[in-house]
């Protein structure tokens, strides 16, 4: 897999985790404040989107994840 897809499975898998984690009814419920970090992992894939800079591709990058040849690199 490339960096763009590891970015989306990540951000996916941050959400459905701090959702689980954030939300009352749910069976693993910790804290609401969970919901945060499902804002921040947001933002951070509408900023990537707007701007073409990921912190996370940087360090997938970094780890030696195949580039993804995105954003006019």
């Amino acid at each position: 897999m490339n960096s763009e897809r590891w970015v989306r499975v990540v951000a996916g898998l941050f959400i459905l985790l701090s959702l689980a984690l954030g939300i009352p009814g749910s069976p693993i419920f910790v804290s609401e404040w969970f919901l945060a970090f499902t804002a921040f992992v947001g933002f951070n894939l509408l900023q990537s989107g707007l701007s073409c800079f990921c912190p996370l591709e940087k360090m997938l990058l970094k780890l030696g994840v195949r580039d993804a040849r995105v954003c006019g690199r």
